[in-house]
């Protein structure tokens, strides 16, 4: 008897466990970084490299952060129909063999509906749209999995176009790119470089009638990164979200590897430049990045599966970077089935919550800065 009470204890136990939202550790310190990241750079001149962030080991069950933790802090959309009619597009550099089954893994371990090619939500594609997929790549098949699974977290009911370009030049990526928004209404682009002098040339790269493109602002502070610069985008940065000692949510600020900063080459958008806040950022008419942001600080980072070894480890990673940021801002977007642009995102339809402490080379201020833009969407909505 004694036997089977204590095996029925552990049992309730253990199914409580796993009903209970998985809680990222408290972050020692604003802004602060506890992680490493999955693509080091800089990048070589023509190419461009992932921004996400990593804690240095894998686990058997997730660690990070849930998709319940994250729609709770901002309060997202629950409906797990949302996105419904949509499709997101992850445009990416090289292979990610297991990107299918590793996204059955956490859509299991989360309750969300599966999503699959046999049922028409998931598909993968060379950079040309046909199957002949590049080698794979260990840091970039992390990213993979980041993207997807989160672009499905926050709009379960959406379809997932994953792009995966030949290599990381700007080359390939932008040829991918072109595929992406001929298929997707929300595409996301998780990876940058250094701004150059010919970068206004891409920027067509990135218009398409009816479609809203999301570039990560980088990971590492100021200056701008491209295609983050391009005025074509919503440039999304990142913070850090802080939690009391029960696990309980208390504050968002910046984080302080998160990428900002005036563009050398690029002028803004109208929307940007005629924005009332917009000054207060002295660009002089440049084009100011990020525009928005999202949790980006791997000490708050989010849970993500990948079973294509990184480091020669596989399982529950916990991951940040605004290669989380973006794939979770074009989803929140596509909720909304509407183009979200600069126009948008600078207009009075989107409720933020202002990040005003913080610091990644710029101070995040009351209102529009280049630490934070103007700061993480909350609400269920539009």
């Amino acid at each position: 008897m004694y036997n089977r009470l204590v095996s029925i204890l552990s049992m309730s136990a253990f199914i409580l466990a796993l009903a209970t939202p998985v809680m990222a550790s408290t972050p020692s310190a604003p802004g602060g970084v506890q992680g490493q990241p999955v693509c080091p750079g800089p990048a070589a001149p023509g190419t461009a490299r992932c921004h996400a962030w990593v804690k240095p080991h894998a686990n058997s069950a997730p660690t990070g952060l849930s998709p319940a933790n994250i729609k709770l802090i901002y309060n997202f959309p629950t409906d797990l129909t949302i996105g419904q009619g949509q499709t997101i597009a992850i445009v990416d550099a090289y292979d990610d063999p297991t990107a299918e089954s590793d996204l059955g893994v956490f859509s299991s371990q989360y309750g969300l509906p599966a999503c699959t090619t046999a049922n028409g939500c998931f598909k993968k594609v060379d950079q040309k749209g046909g199957t002949k997929y590049p080698r794979s790549n260990a840091g970039w098949a992390l990213e993979i999995s980041l993207d997807v699974q989160w672009a499905h977290a926050i709009a379960p009911g959406a379809k997932i176009l994953l792009v995966e370009a030949s290599s990381n030049s700007f080359t390939n990526l932008l040829a991918a790119e072109d595929y992406a928004k001929a298929h997707a209404q929300y595409v996301s682009n998780s990876w940058g470089g250094s701004e150059f002098s010919g970068e206004t040339g891409y920027d067509s790269h990135f218009i398409q009638s009816g479609v809203s493109f999301f570039v990560s602002a980088g990971d590492a502070g100021l200056p701008a990164d491209y295609p983050s610069s391009s005025p074509n985008v919503i440039s999304v940065g990142g913070t850090t979200l802080h939690f009391s000692s029960s696990g309980t949510f208390t504050d968002e600020t910046g984080w302080s590897k998160g990428g900002g900063g005036c563009s050398t080459y690029e002028t803004a958008n109208s929307a940007q430049s005629s924005f009332s806040e917009y000054s207060q950022v002295s660009c002089g008419g440049a084009r100011a990045t990020p525009d928005v942001s999202l949790d980006a600080d791997p000490a708050s980072g989010v849970s993500v599966y990948d079973s294509t070894r990184y480091q020669g480890q596989k399982g529950w990673w916990t991951v940040g970077g605004t290669s989380a940021s973006s794939p979770m801002w074009a989803a929140r977007s596509a909720d909304t089935a509407t183009v979200v642009d600069a126009s948008y995102v600078y207009g009075s339809k989107i409720t933020f919550r202002d990040i005003t402490s913080g610091n990644n080379g710029a101070p995040c201020l009351v209102g529009f800065d280049l630490c934070s833009g103007r700061g993480s969407w909350t609400g269920v909505n539009p």
